[in-house]
């Protein structure tokens, strides 16, 4: 059971740093709002979160 609860750790850093790397400081908020809508089960937060993640991927429109 460590060994998994210390693989999950490593990709859930992996992934953090990735957002971090690629979109910066809003990408972080993005991915904590849904995070912490999830874990809270609020889908409002999460909703939040998804929609900020969801326009920093699809960038600038043109």
């Amino acid at each position: 059971m460590p060994v998994l609860a210390l693989l999950s750790a490593v990709f859930v850093v992996g992934i953090e740093q990735t957002v971090q790397w690629k979109y910066g400081a809003t990408g972080i908020i993005g991915l904590l709002l849904l995070t912490i809508g999830i874990k809270a089960k609020n889908p409002a937060i999460s909703s939040i979160g998804a929609v900020v993640l969801a326009l920093l991927v699809a960038g600038p429109a043109l």
